[in-house]
């Protein structure tokens, strides 16, 4: 499979996020393989109160590798599977804001994440594949 679906908070900006689902300390990343499955995901999180996420197509090889350099797990959710669900709890802080300003707490990072560099050069080939 080369193409997946993922949801994206603040797509194309400075403050662009992905969806993740926290699983005990893990973040794991939902790759749809349907479009119409993302989309019905991101409007479940949108009726929990939650800004609406866009629905981008990406190379799954991409994600994956985006994942594993951020520490985060990833589910490929199939077309025409069983119907995914948001969590009926959300985290309380999230890592970016709908308006582009930056959470009030700094996040620590730990060691091993990327460079603004390797990041903005990994974003650049993502957008190219749009």
């Amino acid at each position: 499979m080369g193409r997946v679906f993922v949801l994206i908070f603040n797509a194309r900006t400075e403050n662009e996020g992905i969806h993740t689902i926290r699983i005990g300390d893990r973040n794991k990343v939902l790759m749809f393989e349907s479009e119409d499955d993302a989309t019905r995901f991101a409007l479940m999180l949108e009726a929990q109160d939650f800004p609406t996420p866009a629905v981008e197509a990406m190379d799954m090889s991409e994600i994956e590798q985006f994942c594993k350099s951020a520490d985060y797990d990833y589910e490929v959710v199939p077309a025409n599977g069983d119907l995914i669900v948001p969590p009926e709890q959300n985290v309380d802080e999230t890592d970016w804001r709908e308006d582009g300003s930056t959470p009030t707490e700094p996040k620590v990072q730990p060691e091993e994440e990327m460079s603004n560099t390797e990041l903005d050069n990994i974003r650049r080939k993502l957008e190219g594949l749009l």
